[in-house]
């Protein structure tokens, strides 16, 4: 499971390059995408990584204009982070690859496979989630 989600992540980060982003950049970009507007703190928890390292890509994505950020209506201390219409661009292009990639990897399994496999890595997922303690 390991190796197999390694290399997955691996050829991901090859078919990106193309397009400057990198694998921690697509990764914030991809769970923006899920949860626009949240908190620069609770992104940083959310991905499991520090604050500062966190802010730095963010930086860099900003710098790019993929990403913005604003104060908290309550809290001005607190930053938001939004995807800008060139981050949902990219967004969608990552999509469109990544889907493309799902096609060749999973090449050779049936419709009915392919399902038996999201069952069990939804199975494992909740395995895990439990182990941790998580619902």
């Amino acid at each position: 499971m390991h190796d197999v989600s390694r290399l997955r992540r691996k050829v991901f980060d090859e078919v990106m390059r193309p397009e400057g982003i990198t694998r921690s950049q697509w990764w914030v970009l991809a769970y923006l995408s899920r949860y626009d507007g949240i908190s620069q703190s609770d992104l940083a928890e959310s991905l499991e990584i520090g604050r500062a390292a966190l802010g730095g890509l963010v930086d860099r994505l900003e710098a790019m204009g993929l990403v913005r950020r604003d104060a908290h209506d309550l809290d001005r201390r607190a930053k938001l982070v939004y995807l800008t219409a060139e981050g949902s661009n990219v967004i969608e292009h990552m999509r469109v690859k990544s889907d493309q990639m799902s096609e060749i990897i999973l090449e050779g399994l049936t419709t009915e496979q392919r399902h038996q496999l999201a069952d069990m890595l939804d199975l494992v997922k909740h395995n895990l989630l439990t182990f941790k303690g998580m619902p």
